[in-house]
C-alpha cells in the first residue's frame, strides 16, 4: 500500500522537480491514515518524520516505509534519516539532536542551500516556503529587503540573487552563520548584506521607525519562551506589535509578507481595519504538500 503511494507521488512530482531544478521536496505527507509519516527527499537522501505517537501504538509501520524507499530508490539505510516530529518550544527549537556535522548542498531553482538532516529537528530549509521564495525573487530587484526570524536565510538568498540589499535578523548565532554559508554558496558577498544576531522583538523596539525597507518577510515561530527573550512570545497575541512595527519601517508602496505556522491562526481585526491585507495562504502552499494548513501567509500594504 505505502510503496504504491510513494511510487504514485514520485511519478507525479518527478517531472515537475526536474523542470524546476528542485532537489528537495515532500514526497509523502501522511496521505494514508495508517501511515502517519512525512517523507522529504533531499537529493539522494530521505528524511522521515514520525508522527505516529498517538496512532496505532501497537503497530510499527515504519519498516514498510523504509523498505519501500529502498526498493523505489535503490538507496541504503544510511541515506534514510528518521526524526520524531514534536512541538518545539523556546530553546528546544535550537537544541542539537546529534553532532554528526554532516552537511551537503541541494539546489532549489536559482539557488543552492546547505542542509543538515541529522543534527537539528529541521534540515535548514523550510520546504513549505518555496513558493514565497520565488515570489520574493520575482519582486525584490533593487529593493531593500528585511528578513525577520530569518533562520538559515533562504528567503534572503533569493532576495539577494534578485539584486536586493538584504538585512537578516535571528537570535540564533548558529542559524545566522548558516545563513552566511548559504550566501557564500551562491557567490553573494557578505560585505554587501547585513546579518544581525538579536532577539527580533527587542531589535524591533530599538529601531527608529523611519521607513527603511521596501519589502519585509516576517516568519515568526508560533511560540517561544526562550531564555534569550525577555518575555513569552505567542504569534497570535503579539501579531499587532509585529505587523504595526514592520509597517512603520516600510517605504511608500512597500510590502510586508507575514507568515506563520500556527493552526487556526486568525489575523487580528485591528490589522484588517488598518491595512490592505491579502490572504496568500492557498497560493503559497507548494504542490508537493498534502497538508494545506502547514502555514498561513498574508500580503500587507498601507491603505
Amino acid at each position: 500500500m505505502i510503496k504504491n503511494r510513494l511510487d504514485k507521488n514520485l511519478k507525479k512530482l518527478k517531472g515537475w522537480s526536474q523542470r524546476h531544478q528542485i532537489e528537495a521536496f515532500r514526497l509523502y505527507d501522511r496521505d494514508i491514515p495508517e501511515y502517519p509519516f512525512i517523507v522529504d527527499i533531499y537529493k539522494d537522501h530521505f528524511l522521515i518524520y514520525d508522527k505516529s505517537e498517538f496512532i496505532d501504538k501497537d503497530k510499527n509501520h515504519l519498516p514498510h516505509v523504509t523498505e519501500a524507499l529502498k526498493t523505489l530508490f535503490k538507496c541504503s539505510e544510511e541515506q534514510i534519516v528518521l526524526k520524531k516530529r514534536e512541538r518545539q518550544e523556546g530553546l528546544k527549537q535550537y537544541e542539537k539532536l546529534d553532532r554528526k556535522n554532516l552537511t551537503f548542498t541541494v539546489r532549489e531553482s536559482q539557488a543552492l542551500f546547505k542542509v543538515n538532516l541529522y543534527d537539528y529537528l529541521d534540515s535548514g530549509l523550510f520546504l513549505d516556503h518555496r513558493p514565497m521564495r520565488q515570489k520574493v525573487f520575482k519582486n525584490a530587484t533593487g529593493k531593500k529587503f528585511l528578513n525577520l526570524f530569518c533562520y538559515t536565510g533562504s528567503v534572503s538568498v533569493f532576495a539577494a540573487l534578485a539584486g536586493a540589499h538584504t538585512t537578516s535578523v535571528d537570535m540564533s548565532q548558529t542559524y545566522l552563520r548558516w545563513a552566511q554559508d548559504n550566501f557564500e554558496l551562491n557567490n553573494l558577498p557578505l560585505t554587501e548584506h547585513t546579518f544581525i544576531n538579536a532577539d527580533v522583538l527587542e531589535w524591533l523596539r530599538s529601531q527608529s521607525k523611519t521607513p527603511t525597507f521596501d519589502m519585509i518577510f516576517l516568519d515568526p515561530p508560533t511560540f517561544s519562551n526562550s531564555k534569550k527573550m525577555d518575555e513569552i512570545f505567542e504569534v497570535e497575541k503579539d501579531q499587532d506589535f509585529l505587523v504595526e512595527t514592520c509597517m512603520q519601517m516600510l517605504t511608500s508602496g512597500g510590502v510586508l509578507y507575514f507568515s506563520n505556522n500556527k493552526r487556526k491562526f486568525k489575523i487580528s481585526e485591528n490589522i484588517l481595519a488598518k491595512y490592505l491585507v491579502k490572504d496568500l495562504s492557498e497560493e503559497s502552499i507548494p504542490q508537493d504538500f498534502h497538508d494545506k494548513k502547514i502555514h498561513v501567509c498574508f500580503e500587507i500594504r498601507a491603505k
